[in-house]
């Protein structure tokens, strides 16, 4: 799972990524909150560990932002106060869990165990973008009523643009997040993987819907 960690207070949030990097997750880290809010709106996480008092947007901003723009990624709130107010209201405007510091690295990994469950337990099991329609749990794909077969990979790479029409994806953000970097990050696999992709979803369609962002990657273009 991919972690975005939003903590000011570099030691703290050193902590968390080596605790959390130790248990397999992939962490990215920022420590203000305009960056944050950036990264979580521009790049796919599984979750959020989000401080309450950081420079720039505070977290509660960040959280209340997130949910006006239906953005549904799990949240947990960090804060270095107990007041029931102040947990009552991260609570109400959308976040998933809470954790007041100091905690135990264990207990944040078991709740983010918790809300990333909850969530994909939660997730619809079909992705519907303009005529696609991509069936999470049997992995059938449809253009029009016309059926696609894809490799597994292929369904790979359509499911990651599927859950985000309109936002880029990079290439290095498409590898790490199909591939697992587990392969030489020199060769052309992407562009290769694109373009049998487009083949097989664009190919008999009027409508193209994976779009190439030049210079910065690739898209599935929003359904108007």
């Amino acid at each position: 799972m991919k972690i975005l960690v939003i903590e000011d207070e570099k030691k703290i949030a050193s902590l968390i990524r080596k605790g959390l990097e130790a248990q397999g997750f992939v962490v990215d880290v920022s420590h203000h909150g305009d960056e944050g809010y950036a990264a979580v709106t521009t790049r796919p996480y599984d979750a959020v560990v989000l401080d309450i008092m950081l420079p720039g947007r505070d977290g509660l901003s960040i959280l209340r932002n997130l949910r006006e723009r239906k953005l549904s990624v799990p949240v947990i709130l960090l804060t270095a106060r107990s007041e029931l107010n102040e947990r009552l209201e991260g609570l109400n405007l959308g976040a998933d869990d809470y954790l007041t510091k100091p905690f135990f690295i264990e207990e944040l990994i078991a709740r983010l165990h918790v809300v990333t469950r909850r969530a994909s337990g939660a997730s619809q099991s079909i992705l519907a973008v303009a005529d696609l329609t991509v069936n999470l749990l049997t992995r059938d794909v449809t253009r029009a009523g016309r059926k696609i077969d894809l490799t597994a990979r292929e369904f790979e790479l359509l499911e990651h643009f599927a859950r985000s029409p309109g936002r880029v994806l990079t290439r290095p953000q498409i590898c790490e997040r199909v591939w697992n970097y587990d392969f030489d990050p020199g060769t052309n696999l992407v562009e290769v993987y694109i373009q049998r992709l487009r083949k097989k979803v664009d190919g008999e369609s009027d409508m193209k819907l994976i779009e190439t962002i030049r210079g910065v990657g690739y898209r599935m273009k929003p359904d108007s």
